[in-house]
C-alpha cells in the first residue's frame, strides 16, 4: 500500500497540492482524474519522489519515501512521465534495457537480459526490438517505454498521461496492457488520465482532484457519478450504462 498523508506542494507561493491524504491499494489500477491544474501530475511526482513534498509524508509499505535510498526506491517504484523523448538514437531493445539500470548500473547480466526480453515479449514488440524508436509510430513508442517500465520489475508502476497524443486504437491497446499488468503480473498501477471513460472502464479505484484537493476517492463505480463529476468538473455529465460500463456523455 501507498499512504499519502497530508501532502502539500507550493510553486512560487501558490499551493498546487493542498493537504492531500489518500491510500492506494496494492494490486489495482488507481486513476487520478480532474481538470487541468488539479494537481494530479504533481501528486504523482511526489509519490515517486521526483519532486519533494513541502508538507506531509508519503509511505510505501510503511516506509517513508523520503528516507529510502534512491537505488532501493527504484526497485519499488517506476514512473513514466508525459515527456519521454530521448535525444539519443536507440533501438527498442536498448531502451527497454534502461529499465534494468537500478540492478545492473549499466552492466547487464544474463538475468537482466532475461527481464528485458520478457518485457519486450509481453508488449508484443519482438518484431520491432531492433528497430530505432524514431522509426516507430506513437503507439509503438509508447509500448516500448512501458516495456522499459516492466523490465524495471517494480511492484508499483506510475504513469503520467500515457495516452497523450495517441489515437483511439492505441489508447485502448495501452489501457488493456495496463489492465493485464495488474491482473496477470500483480502490479499496482497508478495513472494520471484525462479521459474519464477510460478511467471508468479500466480502473478499480479513482481519486478525483480539484484545485489541489481531493474531492472524493473510491471505487470507479462510486466516482463515475453525475453529482461527483459535477463537483470535479463543474458541469452536468449524464452517464449511460453500456455493456456494464458506465460511460460519460460529456460532449452533448
Amino acid at each position: 500500500m501507498i499512504e499519502v498523508k497530508g501532502v502539500s506542494k507550493l510553486y512560487g507561493g501558490k499551493t498546487v497540492v493542498d493537504n492531500v491524504s489518500v491510500n492506494i491499494a496494492k494490486g489495482k489500477i488507481t486513476s487520478f482524474i480532474g481538470a487541468n491544474g488539479a494537481g494530479k501530475s504533481t501528486l504523482l511526482s511526489m509519490i515517486s519522489r521526483l519532486i519533494s513534498c513541502d508538507g506531509g509524508e508519503i509511505l510505501i509499505e510503511g516506509e517513508r519515501v523520503d528516507r529510502c535510498k534512491s537505488s532501493e526506491l527504484a526497485k519499488k517504484i517506476s514512473i513514466l512521465k508525459q515527456s519521454n523523448h530521448i535525444n539519443v538514437r536507440l533501438t527498442v531493445k536498448e531502451l527497454v534495457s534502461f529499465g534494468r539500470f537500478p540492478y545492473s548500473q549499466g552492466r547487464l547480466k544474463p538475468e537482466d537480459w532475461k527481464y528485458v526480453q520478457e518485457a519486450i515479449d509481453y508488449m508484443e514488440l519482438g518484431d520491432l526490438q531492433d528497430q530505432y524508436l524514431d522509426r516507430l509510430s506513437g503507439g509503438q513508442q509508447q509500448r516500448a517505454f512501458i516495456a522499459m517500465v516492466i523490465a524495471q520489475n517494480t511492484d508499483y508502476v506510475l504513469l503520467d498521461e500515457p495516452l497523450n497524443n495517441l489515437d483511439m486504437k492505441h489508447s485502448v491497446q495501452i489501457m488493456k496492457v495496463l489492465r493485464r499488468m495488474v491482473d496477470e503480473l500483480g502490479k499496482t498501477v497508478i495513472i494520471v488520465i484525462h479521459d474519464i471513460n477510460f478511467a471508468s472502464v479500466y480502473s478499480d479505484d479513482i481519486v478525483a482532484l480539484k484545485n489541489g484537493r481531493v474531492v472524493k476517492e473510491g471505487t470507479a463505480d462510486e466516482i463515475i457519478d453525475t453529482p461527483v463529476l459535477k463537483q470535479v468538473y463543474g458541469m452536468d455529465i449524464p452517464i449511460e450504462n453500456i455493456n456494464n460500463n458506465k460511460i460519460c456523455v460529456y460532449f452533448a
